[in-house]
């Protein structure tokens, strides 16, 4: 089965979820058939919060909230399975998470387990993996931003079946766009990821976001990227399946060939 799967790029409105989600509303309307789409970190809510007040003025429950209505919606308006990172508030704290939606309204929560710097002010960290969602679209799972820098997560993905990692982003860093190759590659898998573009500096430091969103394809190619500094779509026709097959050259596998019992300084 071939899908089109892509990104939206674009500058987030710190604060402005009726703005960003016009913005949304306005960049869907450029893609033609869509069936997985990937929308940034903290999409609708900005991400430079100044404290956890700030944070919980703006944060929303995984059920009931603006956001899930929003995705719930669109996502059957389009026939599609939508993934975007926002901010969740739940009775002990707020999460950095990212939400995927299918066309029929199920949902899946995920939150962020490495959080980035100043992120560890005011969200929780997330206390448990990412798993394989199995969706309409193939089997896909979850990562936001810094988890990138951190190995472990796209491969316990991938060994949970994952065929495509939706990867929610606002990078800062400059390494991120290079080193998903790596991530790619090594477990044999898509990555989609969706940064935002734009600067943010509403505390004592500016942030600029690095933009280029890009598609890799189970084999490290890349299929899409968009510019650093201006929204962007991108769609392009992928086989999920095609990230089932870990062969190596013929007699290797990539996660088959591993050797976890030598791996003991993992744990």
């Amino acid at each position: 089965m071939t899908i089109n799967a892509g990104y939206l790029q674009y500058e987030v409105s710190f604060g402005d979820w009726d703005a960003n989600a016009a913005q949304v509303r306005t960049l869907l309307d450029q893609c033609r058939d869509p069936q997985l789409l990937v929308l940034p970190e903290l999409a609708f809510s900005g991400y430079d919060f100044k404290d956890k007040a700030e944070l919980l003025s703006l944060a929303e429950p995984f059920d009931g909230g603006p956001t899930r209505a929003l995705l719930t919606e669109l996502a059957a308006a389009k026939d599609m399975v939508i993934v975007a990172g926002y901010a969740e508030s739940a009775p002990e704290g707020c999460y950095n998470a990212s939400m995927l939606v299918c066309p029929d309204g199920t949902a899946h929560n995920y939150r962020k387990i490495h959080l980035f710097n100043r992120e560890q002010d005011v969200f929780l960290p997330g206390d448990a993996l990412p798993r394989a969602i199995d969706t309409p679209v193939g089997r896909i799972g979850m990562m936001i931003c810094f988890d990138w820098f951190f190995p472990e997560t796209a491969r316990c993905l991938a060994l949970d079946g994952a065929q495509i990692i939706a990867h929610p982003s606002n990078l800062v860093l400059p390494w991120c766009q290079q080193a998903m190759f790596a991530r790619s590659l090594e477990n044999g898998v898509f990555t989609i990821t969706a940064n935002r573009i734009g600067t943010e500096a509403r505390t004592d430091r500016e942030l600029t976001f690095t933009g280029g969103s890009q598609l890799l394809s189970n084999r490290g190619e890349r299929l899409a990227q968009a510019p650093i500094d201006a929204a962007a779509v991108a769609l392009c026709p992928i086989e999920p399946a095609a990230a089932d097959d870990k062969s190596i050259a013929g007699r290797n596998d990539l996660l088959g060939s591993r050797r976890p019992e030598l791996y003991t300084a993992l744990h």
